[in-house]
């Protein structure tokens, strides 16, 4: 009989990869890919630990998802529910105290056992059925035993080259849902990428939850550097365009500005955490660089690469946060002129040093601080793109739109861009000219070449 498989991925692009790769390592049993959670025989549920909200919303999707378990299971059908990820690394006994019907519970660097738990579990006695909950950090990597990639890939993917971060901010989780930071070995990298690229894929995005202190094993059993396995990637004939996320600004030196300037591939568009603007904060959070080091790193990238422009990650209202230290965080925004953010409300995650921290603030401050916050940002991405109207760009097409005769790409600056053209545009680069900017989109039309 068919048996189906559902992932639903929360929070970041690490998981998104990861879901892929659960999907790949599961297909030999037999699973393919459901549309919904109700037809499914196995539901995965990637989860995310950053914020409260995201743990929530796991649990409410859960009880969701429970009676189409019990529907299968009446039926005399396998059903399986499997929470995956760092809310799973985090609260592995909790989600089975709250939700006993779970199966498995697997954290983010033990995912690739799960066709060997799914088998145990379907071995198991009906009348007795077992549950596992595995959220070890193992000796050897999880990349060691994963699956070939499947050849369904789009034209652009996620690819992971480091995981964990060694950093130890204040009000962060990863290090104690992702551990310790890794490097996977160049070699391995270059043949992931060589895979894609065969399969079609044009642009990839580079991964790790603190990508910039990446160190893996060179072929010249050197350690090599993120500017040095860019450079390496760079000589993919097929590979069209590289990205990378998430940096930190204490690993940015010389070496990764140098590679901005020499790499055409390399898109001009970078995520770079700032998180506070005081350098009050940015020392209780542990970040270790101030708000001028940061203005100097924005302005040695320009430098390096004039076109260049940056995103960021915010939080507001961290413990002991005043008027003044949002004044500071504000004015920063104001003087960098960020063409995307991301800005969150600091909520406590248990386990981390912020959340002893006395001083918690008001809600209702967070909320005042955050809508003033976010309105500046909305302004200067609606100003960056309104900034593109009437000038020419290469658009990456990677799908149909949204409309009939629509197809979808993205700018270097990872703008999404529609315009109406015959789908064999997809999987290349056009030149495209801007002629409508909204919010969160461009649109244009293909020049004459």
């Amino acid at each position: 009989m068919l048996k189906k498989l559902f992932i639903k991925t929360y929070g970041c692009q690490m998981n998104v990869y990861d879901s892929s790769r659960m999907k790949d390592s599961l297909l030999p049993l037999g699973y393919e890919i459901a549309d919904n959670p109700q037809e499914a025989n196995l539901i995965i549920l990637n989860t995310c630990h950053i914020r409260e909200k995201a743990a929530e919303k796991m649990y409410s999707d859960l009880g969701r998802y429970k009676p189409y378990k019990q529907e299968k299971i009446d039926n005399n059908q396998e059903a399986y529910i499997v929470v995956a990820g760092c809310t799973a690394q985090a609260e592995g006994k909790e989600i089975k105290r709250r939700a006993p019907y779970v199966d498995i519970v697997i954290g983010p660097q033990t995912y690739h056992l799960l066709p060997e738990l799914i088998r145990k579990i379907h071995l198991s006695d009906k009348t007795n059925k077992k549950s596992y909950i595995n959220t070890n950090f193992p000796v050897e990597s999880k990349f060691d035993f994963l699956p070939e990639l499947s050849k369904e890939q789009g034209v652009s993917a996620f690819l992971s080259v480091q995981e964990g971060c060694d950093k130890m901010c204040t009000f962060c989780v990863v290090p104690y849902t992702r551990g310790a930071e890794f490097s996977r070995p160049v070699q391995d990298i270059v043949k992931e990428a060589v895979f894609l690229t065969e399969q079609g894929v044009s642009e990839i995005t580079l991964l790790g939850q603190n990508v910039t202190a990446y160190h893996g094993k060179g072929p010249d059993k050197n350690e090599w550097r993120l500017s040095d396995l860019i450079r390496q990637l760079a000589q993919i004939e097929g590979l069209k365009r590289i990205r990378y996320t998430t940096s930190h600004p204490r690993d940015m030196k010389e070496d990764i500005l140098q590679v901005h300037a020499d790499i055409d591939k390399l898109m001009p568009f970078l995520h770079l955490p700032v998180q506070s603007g005081s350098d009050r904060i940015l020392k209780a959070m542990n970040r270790r660089h101030t708000h001028q080091e940061y203005r100097q790193l924005i302005d040695a990238f320009k430098q390096a690469r004039p076109d260049i422009v940056f995103s960021t990650d915010i939080i507001v209202g961290f413990p002991g946060e005043s008027d003044k230290d949002f004044e500071e965080t504000f004015s920063l925004v104001q003087e960098v002129g960020f063409s995307q953010a991301f800005s969150f409300k600091y909520s406590i995650r248990h386990g981390t040093p912020a959340g002893l921290l006395h001083q918690q603030i008001d809600e209702a401050v967070k909320d005042r601080r955050l809508y003033r916050l976010q309105n500046l940002l909305k302004k200067q991405q609606e100003d960056f793109n309104q900034s593109m109207i009437g000038k020419v760009v290469p658009v990456l097409f990677e799908k149909k739109g949204k409309y009939d005769g629509q197809i979808t790409g993205r700018s270097p600056y990872l703008q999404p861009v529609h315009i109406y053209a015959d789908p064999s545009y997809i999987g290349k680069i056009y030149s495209i000219k801007i002629t409508q900017a909204g919010y969160n989109s461009l649109a244009g039309e293909k020049i004459d070449s």
